[in-house]
């Protein structure tokens, strides 16, 4: 503690600077340091410390990720094949291709999708290639959260932020997961290291040149996630205008220019998109009309906050609190299902805004401290906010993008806080932080109280001890402060630590997921899922189901279901991802489901594979992840009828069968209805029909498909099967 020299104020060094620039030092040997050297040593002004800090924090986070990393297969299966597809077609890579056949695309923009197909074409096919981006994206994060935040706070603030950041449950699942999320979330904390960037700019037109690249940088989250790339840009928005150098007019004219920069940069891939002819490209999954602006705005855009999603299955609250998806409110990040993935530091977070906010309110117009309260706080209350109400489809990983601002808040706001120490301001916040998050960790912990029950009672008596030592600062020997701060700073972090150990012990796949161990009243687990007594009601077709317990498959079958299964749609048997070896139905169907996909046999393979050549697509599936298990375990394009959902209208029945009549589509998986879609189109029903009154029926190692190039006898529906081992 003797070596940090408290400064008062943004225009002295910040906290964690030293007392001697290290400009003033003499380089060795008067030589002008190389670039390993700069690495190594930082900015002048930083303490000889930071930047050995800095780069083992990097170093920390990336093994920290990579660790068992493999153990999540393909993750999500329905962005793993369409990576697969990308990897072999350039025309799937651009649109973001479910299938190397281009029948219809995932239902977001391509962004992440570009990313890790090009680390699958230089690696080969695995999930290693596809995840390892995510790490990366994952280490890039924490270290421009903590370049963002070290400019106005210092090195300890931008340190205290970035391993918050790293530590954060929900973080550390997406991170090592395939979902864009982690994209979106690299690309926000580049937007606001930018932004902050613009403020300090000495000059107008380097302010403006700054904001110009957050609006490339929000761009680009835009063709990741669409709209919600949008939830931080009031925060950023409001610090340049208010705080950046220049006129008001000169900073309006900045504004107008990152606003075209973002337009610019996202339109370019939604103007190609709209404009080709519909014949001319694969249709645009989630829509209703074959349009990614009705996907954005509709299904992906306000159909989230209304839950008037046309297509989707279940529905959500319909503006009424409730749903399927959750119920609604202020208090739903602090739930049984999501406060273990990202609330750990949320109070602490916004019990710092307001005392940061309190301690730079007079200060002149262009503080840069202050404007850093405004990206990182309108970040959290507008995301939150959004997060909270939302009637739509909501998952809680989605709440990641919470997790820099959080981090940053807790950063820059401890160090703050610590500033004012010698004033009773400054004890009291520092105190009360710490009694709170120890209180609400003990809470969270308390969720789960058959894993690892003697933690909770630890981080609380941290916690507290950390509180009263707090207030007694000024009484208490000076050996004894770094005790009182080391007792606070775990406290905080080791129920964040201690969940997002257990995220990485374990594998994670489907389309829900979620961080850290199994919770009472929620869903928890390496799979997520429906069960678990959540609030969340359950698929239309089943009770509520048990974490790995045995539910009914689709088309009748029975197995053991894959933690993350909904009630209703069983996996055929096989050997399911985190669920274990379950027993293969006896009437066939589909293969997976609406939320994962499971890997086909040896047997199915081969003969999908069979003269593969001779066709566009080995095989046709309705629903996304149907079609998923069957691509990625033969490498060949699948046709993925109606979509994620299996409620798109691709192909039609017409278009379907004029493929069937071109001898593009070998076989037809049968089974993969789900069932209680809220609108969207039947024309998946339509091609089943058809499919099962004029083809033969084979079973396939237990799996029932029809072969499109075998009529079935009399030209109506066979009862018969044939065998194929």
């Amino acid at each position: 503690m003797d070596s940090i020299t408290l400064h008062r104020t943004a225009e002295e060094a910040p906290l964690g600077s030293s007392e001697t620039p290290r400009a003033t030092r003499p380089s060795p040997a008067g030589a002008t340091p190389g670039l390993g050297q700069r690495l190594w040593r930082g900015a002048d002004t930083d303490p000889s410390w930071a930047r050995p800090a800095l780069l083992g924090l990097l170093v920390l986070t990336a093994g920290f990720y990579l660790w068992n990393l493999t153990a999540s297969g393909w993750a999500n299966s329905f962005y793993s094949a369409a990576v697969q597809a990308g990897s072999t077609s350039w025309e799937a890579f651009f649109y973001g291709s479910s299938d190397a056949g281009n029948s219809i695309t995932v239902d977001k923009p391509p962004a992440s999708l570009w990313v890790m197909a090009l680390s699958v074409r230089v690696l080969g096919l695995s999930s290693f290639a596809i995840l390892l981006p995510q790490v990366l994206m994952g280490v890039a994060s924490v270290g421009v959260l903590y370049a963002a935040v070290r400019r106005s706070f210092g090195a300890v603030a931008g340190l205290l932020a970035g391993v918050t950041l790293a530590l954060t449950p929900v973080a550390v699942l997406m991170f090592r997961f395939n979902n864009p999320d982690a994209l979106l979330t690299l690309l926000m904390v580049l937007a606001g290291w930018a932004t902050l960037r613009a403020v300090e700019a000495t000059r107008h037109r380097s302010s403006w040149r700054w904001f110009v690249l957050a609006g490339v940088f929000l761009g680009f989250a835009f063709l990741t996630k669409t709209l919600q790339a949008f939830l931080v840009v009031p925060g950023f928005g409001a610090a340049y205008l208010l705080a950046a150098k220049g006129t008001l007019r000169q900073r309006l004219g900045g504004a107008v220019a990152g606003g075209l920069a973002f337009l610019l940069s996202a339109g370019w891939w939604v103007a190609i998109v709209e404009l080709v002819p519909a014949s001319m490209r694969p249709y645009i999954g989630g829509s209703q009309t074959n349009s990614f602006l009705e996907l954005t705005f509709g299904y992906n855009g306000f159909g989230r906050i209304t839950g008037d999603e046309t297509g989707s299955v279940g529905g959500g609250g319909g503006g009424t609190g409730t749903g399927m998806w959750g119920e609604t409110g202020l208090g739903r990040l602090f739930d049984s299902e999501i406060g273990g993935q990202i609330s750990w530091l949320l109070p602490a977070a916004l019990l710092l805004l307001v005392a940061g906010l309190w301690w730079r309110g007079r200060r002149p117009r262009t503080d840069a401290r202050r404007a850093a309260y405004v990206v990182w706080g309108g970040w959290v209350l507008v995301t939150a906010l959004t997060f909270s109400l939302m009637a739509g489809i909501f998952h809680a990983y989605y709440t990641v993008a919470l997790a820099p601002g959080i981090a940053a808040l807790v950063g820059m706001g401890l160090a703050e806080a610590w500033e004012h120490r010698e004033q009773l301001l400054g004890r009291l916040t520092l105190a009360v932080v710490a009694a709170v998050t120890s209180v609400w960790s003990f809470v969270l912990l308390s969720r789960s109280v058959e894993w690892n029950s003697w933690l909770r009672v630890v981080v609380l008596a941290l916690g507290l001890a950390a509180a009263v030592g707090v207030l007694l600062l000024s009484r208490i020997a000076r050996r004894a402060v770094p005790v009182v701060v080391a007792a606070g700073l775990l406290a905080g972090l080791l129920g964040p630590a201690a969940y997002a150990a257990q995220t990485v012990s374990v594998g994670h796949s489907g389309s829900i997921v979620d961080a850290g161990p199994t919770v009472s009243g929620g869903r928890g687990g390496p799979g997520g899922g429906f069960g678990g007594g959540g609030a969340r009601g359950g698929f239309p077709g089943g009770a509520p189901g048990t974490q790995g317990g045995t539910q009914g498959g689709t088309q009748g079958g029975t197995g053991t279901a894959p933690q993350g299964t909904p009630p209703g749609f069983g996996t055929q048997g096989g050997t399911g991802t985190q669920g274990g070896t379950g027993t293969r139905g006896t009437r066939g169907g589909g293969m997976g489901g609406l939320l994962d996909a499971t890997t086909p046999s040896t047997a199915v393979v081969a003969a999908l594979s069979q003269d593969a050549s001779q066709y566009t697509w080995v095989a046709a599936a309705i629903g996304s992840q149907n079609a998923a298990g069957l691509q990625l375990g033969t490498q060949l394009p699948v046709m993925a009828i109606g979509g994620f959902n299996g409620s798109d209208p691709s192909p039609t029945l017409a278009q379907f069968q004029a493929d069937v009549s071109a001898g593009r589509i070998h076989y037809f998986l049968a089974g993969g209805g789900f069932g209680g879609q809220n609108g969207g189109s039947d024309t998946a029903s339509q091609i089943s029909t058809w499919v099962q009154d004029n083809f033969r029926a084979v079973t396939i190692d237990g799996m029932t498909f029809y072969d499109l190039t075998q009529a079935a006898s009399g030209g109506t529906s066979s009862s018969a099967s044939t065998s194929t081992t």
